[in-house]
């Protein structure tokens, strides 16, 4: 009997606690606290970049933010555009460059991006970056902390666990937060995302990166680059779809990316 109290209780606090993907329009599971998130997300990031060796190369830190700030002005815009304004005030921008030649990069909840320098041979111009922060800057957007956290009390609930962590959000995010970031004690980097959240990643990236003014047919050349570098896996792309995959799916999605895309000289 408890056990069909609590499966109830699951699929009563899961159907409930569902909210919509930007762009996609995919329904997501996500029962913590936005607001929880956030400040969990903000003092990992404070943490991180006590210790990441900052770059010092002047050139390519500008290239940074300012394509950071292209793309930080097309998803305020969107958001704005389809009535998902307030979600704005959530994002308090910063872009940083790291001195580490892993081909990486990552934005956190609430607008924080780290870019390392080792993805910039790829990347190769402002386009080729504007692939990568879109696709970043898209993670959050799409909530996928959120989800990942929510995803992560489920599989943890035990017997009546599942009620209790829900009810308790700030004790819930701050024990997940590890699971969820997993920024490690000298550099760090965020976990890989599913297949799924990185395909949808690409998808809203584009769009983005369109509506910042940069050529978002450009994206498959970018992934075709980092997938050529060798037989290992980087970290940035371990649970990533396959190249053809991924090549089938942004000539899908183009035709809609185009319809936002205005060069900007």
């Amino acid at each position: 009997m408890r056990i069909l109290i609590n499966g109830l209780l699951l699929v009563s606090l899961a159907f409930t606690s569902c909210s919509t993907v930007p762009v996609t329009g995919r329904r997501q599971l996500n029962m913590v606290s936005n607001d929880e998130v956030l400040s969990s997300s903000f003092a990992q990031y404070d943490e991180y970049i006590k210790s990441a060796p900052i770059s010092k190369d002047r050139a390519k830190t500008e290239q940074v933010v300012k394509v950071g700030k292209r793309i930080a002005a097309a998803t305020e815009k969107y958001l704005n555009d389809n009535g998902m304004g307030e979600q704005v005030k959530e994002y308090k921008w910063e872009f940083n460059l790291v001195a580490d030649q892993t081909p990486n990069a990552f934005c956190m909840p609430g607008g924080k991006i780290v870019v390392y320098e080792g993805i910039l041979p790829f990347t190769q111009d402002e386009t080729g970056l504007a692939v990568v922060l879109g696709h970043e800057v898209a993670h959050a957007v799409a909530k996928h902390s959120n989800e990942r956290m929510s995803q992560q009390v489920v599989a943890n609930a035990v017997g009546g666990a599942l009620n209790e962590a829900v009810k308790n959000q700030s004790e819930t995010v701050k024990k997940l937060t590890p699971v969820v970031y997993g920024l490690g004690a000298q550099y760090g980097v965020m976990l890989p995302y599913s297949r799924s959240h990185e395909s949808e990643a690409d998808h809203i990236g584009l769009i983005l990166m369109a509506m910042a003014g940069y050529n978002p047919a450009s994206a498959e050349g970018f992934w075709q680059r980092m997938s050529q570098q060798g037989s290992k896996t980087p970290e940035f792309m371990s649970t990533h779809p396959s190249d053809q995959t991924r090549a089938t799916n942004i000539r899908g999605w183009l035709p809609e990316a185009m319809k936002y895309y205005k060069p900007v000289y």
